[in-house]
């Protein structure tokens, strides 16, 4: 009988909190116990935990940057070439920033950067829920978030939060009407990272589309003038550096071995993988990606605004059609959080009416979501 008395309490004392406050705690909650489990089996498996967040894979490329600014090259073979050029600047600007004003590390300071990048992308998740929906639907959007798959990326020193917090941002600035935000915003994403085009592209989209249906101004104008001001001066900067202004990044990216070629390398990796048997890795990146075509199309029968179909759109065309590391696609995935906005609503319907239902659903995914996780940084050893 107490415990049966204790719910409607408990639930009470949250319902009078802000609302933002239980997201963002939700989502905290969530990340903190990844990094637990991650931290489980690091010590079971021998490996540094902080090590592990804040110095694998990409993580080591941008601390290099932060610290000596651009000019590092590896080679693997002819046709193999590694570049940090590669890159995008913002996060290890950021970084840099950090290690000027404060006594930290590189890695130290990646992690600051990206955790609290991470809490500004969920707050403004957040917004964008509750601004086209309702408190509780916001609430269980920011915390599918952070219970995907990959979302322990979202705890490590790389650039996924840092996009998504611009995204987010930039594109409730284009649901609330607010253009020069928006398009401002849309171009710190475009120095974030190369997919951060994606927010360019809604922001010229929507504006687009409101000037042909007589709604568009100045200020829209300006927003689709600026929001590719990042990424685009960025790609520039490389090819001028390269000696080809138009073709010097991407041959930058084609030495990573990415490129796009409308997925026809994908479909050969996904033939070779169904026949000749891969590491749990890849299929759970198919798994994942085919999870993401099917969210977009409940997204278009929804209805959803313009913006984040164009976003989420252009997010998922990149993966689908962009070759390169097989296995980052997941990842390269994270920002495009409208594609939870389906689940987010059907959860928050069998929340209202059978909360034990929706309880056994986020149980589920927080499992699946540390465990593989753990799995991925501390066991797979595979580039993520």
């Amino acid at each position: 009988m107490t415990q049966t008395l204790a719910w409607p309490q408990l639930s009470g004392r949250v319902a009078r909190l802000p609302a933002p406050v239980v997201a963002l705690g939700a989502f905290a909650a969530a990340r903190c116990a990844g990094i637990a489990v991650l931290a489980a089996v690091a010590r079971r498996t021998g490996q540094d935990t902080s090590a592990l967040l804040g110095a694998s894979w990409d993580a080591r490329w941008y601390k290099a940057i932060a610290a000596h600014g651009y000019g590092r090259t590896l080679h693997f073979g002819p046709e193999v070439t590694h570049s940090d050029l590669a890159f995008f600047p913002l996060y290890p600007g950021l970084i840099r920033a950090v290690t000027t004003v404060l006594p930290v590390s590189g890695g130290a300071a990646g992690l600051l950067v990206a955790w609290l990048a991470a809490a500004l992308a969920a707050y403004g998740i957040f917004a964008i829920g509750a601004h086209l929906f309702d408190r509780r639907t916001a609430t269980l959007l920011v915390l599918l978030w952070g219970l995907l798959p990959h979302s322990v990326v979202l705890s490590m020193a790389y650039t996924e939060p840092v996009l998504t917090a611009c995204a987010a941002w930039s594109l409730y600035a284009l649901l609330t009407g607010r253009w020069l935000w928006a398009g401002a915003l849309a171009a710190l994403a475009g120095l974030s990272r190369p997919n951060g085009f994606a927010v360019a592209a809604a922001v010229i989209v929507v504006a687009a589309f409101a000037t042909v249906r007589g709604r568009g101004s100045r200020r829209a104008l300006l927003a689709a003038l600026l929001a590719p001001t990042g990424w685009c001066a960025y790609v520039l900067w490389v090819g001028r550096r390269k000696g080809d202004l138009l073709g010097g990044y991407f041959g930058v990216q084609d030495g990573w071995g990415s490129r796009f070629d409308l997925g026809l390398a994908s479909l050969r990796f996904t033939r070779h993988m169904l026949l000749d048997g891969e590491r749990f890795v890849f299929p759970m990146t198919l798994v994942i990606v085919a999870a993401a075509v099917v969210l977009y199309a409940l997204l278009i029968a929804d209805r959803a605004p313009l913006a984040l179909l164009a976003y989420s759109g252009v997010l998922l065309l990149i993966v689908l059609g962009g070759s390169g590391f097989f296995e980052s696609k997941a990842r390269f995935l994270l920002p495009a959080f409208p594609l939870l906005i389906p689940l987010a609503r059907a959860l928050a319907r069998t929340a209202k009416t059978r909360p034990w239902h929706a309880t056994v659903v986020v149980a589920a995914l927080a499992g699946l979501s540390f465990g593989y996780g753990a799995y991925l940084v501390a066991v797979a050893r595979i580039p993520l």
